[in-house]
């Protein structure tokens, strides 16, 4: 499920909104050590979305920063994805920012855990 951390939801300046906002609107969220992280979310046109960069860096958030705003803004049995769409379709507003894409109503088919290796520990256990 789907939903944001409105503590850190933006309330003053260009990208304020409030809590009437739902999961629409900017947020400034701590990183767990990482730093702060620049999010903005919605769920309009069947889709819960999410763009993350960082803010003073000139790279893209690493996987654990991706990984960490998943975890806050998804349920752990949730399926999120980054897209790589066709590069006729590439929109790039900001060079240094990924995406997480959720489809509402749908989930994401997922291929056996073994295509990628034996699953020996899970990442809990590690």
């Amino acid at each position: 499920m789907f939903h944001v951390v409105n503590q850190w939801r933006v309330r003053k300046g260009t990208m304020a909104t409030g809590d009437e906002a739902g999961n629409n609107g900017a947020f400034l969220m701590p990183g767990a050590g990482m730093g702060l992280l620049n999010i903005l979310a919605s769920d309009g046109e069947g889709w819960e979305h999410v763009s993350v960069s960082v803010p003073g860096v000139h790279t893209c958030p690493s996987w654990e920063e991706m990984d960490f705003v998943k975890r806050r803004f998804w349920d752990d049995t949730d399926c999120v994805a980054q897209l790589h769409v066709p590069r006729q379709d590439w929109v790039n507003c900001h060079p240094y920012t990924l995406h997480l894409w959720r489809q509402i109503g749908h989930e994401w088919a997922q291929p056996d855990s073994l295509m990628v290796g034996p699953r020996t520990q899970t990442h809990d256990e590690r």
